[in-house]
């Protein structure tokens, strides 16, 4: 079988992946931006895994859906989670704790505001993790975004943690607020509202794999999800290696059955 991996890196769990691939017999092909082209060349695989969210190959995910080629996970879902606005209502469809937001430009969301609402934090609306947010102390803060349509969160203060998925595996950890996925965590016993939280995200949606940044908020004690994600690197998954046949495994049995419903 020819598989199609769309991915920003070759590296790390890509590589993983069409090592455990190739092993079995199959043909991997691996697309980053450097030979990425959206167009018919790509028909040649029978499946594709979307490993990225960045948009080039949320782009070629879409293009191969609607061509009728599987691509797992779900280019629409992977869409969701990326665009700030959809994933906050995707999390709260899912009856869970999200943080309250602002959206408008920075002159209304000033008169709708009082000093106490302050911090908050500017999210780029296609984004996910913390790359590209702003801190606002106070109102004075805001006259740097003049004229831009803005989302923004409350900010929380609380202990953060980053709260993965593998089917029914489950691995949480406290980590420093802001860090990205590949910054070191303090593994922990996950507290049964946690591992309530990512069933239930992971049933709604009929995800395999992923996971949600969570924070624990200390003035409610309540848990609130912050920010979700369809394909992380499991950088922080104790023994990750053990987990990529498990990955990879998963994803070929979710296209086996898609392609039997199909005939």
């Amino acid at each position: 079988m020819k598989i199609g991996v769309l991915s920003k890196r070759e590296t790390g769990l890509t590589d993983k992946m069409r090592s455990f691939y190739k092993e079995k017999g199959h043909e991997v092909t691996i697309y980053t931006t450097k030979n990425l082209a959206v167009n018919s060349s790509l028909f040649e695989n029978d499946f594709y895994i979307l490993k990225s969210k960045q948009l080039l190959f949320l782009y070629a995910g879409y293009f191969l859906y609607k061509n009728n080629i599987s691509v797992i996970p779900d280019p629409i879902i992977s869409y969701t989670y990326k665009h700030r606005i959809e994933s906050y209502y995707s999390i709260r469809k899912c009856g869970l704790n999200t943080p309250k937001i602002y959206m408008g430009t920075s002159k209304s969301i000033r008169k709708k505001l009082r000093e106490s609402d302050y911090p908050l934090l500017i999210k780029p609306l296609m984004g996910s993790g913390s790359k590209g947010i702003k801190f606002i102390k106070s109102s004075g803060d805001l006259d740097s975004e003049k004229n831009k349509i803005l989302y923004c969160e409350k900010l929380i203060e609380g202990t953060h943690y980053l709260a993965y998925f593998i089917d029914e595996q489950i691995c949480v950890g406290e980590k420093k607020p802001f860090a990205n996925e590949h910054a070191d965590i303090k593994l922990i016993k996950p507290e049964e509202d946690i591992k309530h939280a990512l069933m239930i995200w992971r049933e709604k949606y009929n995800l395999l794999f992923g996971h949600l940044d969570m924070i624990r908020e200390s003035s409610t004690n309540k848990l609130i999800v912050v920010d979700p994600g369809t394909f992380p690197e499991f950088s922080n998954w104790q023994n990750s290696n053990s987990i990529v046949p498990t990955i990879c495994n998963l994803i070929l049995k979710r296209y086996y059955d898609k392609r039997e419903m199909n005939e």
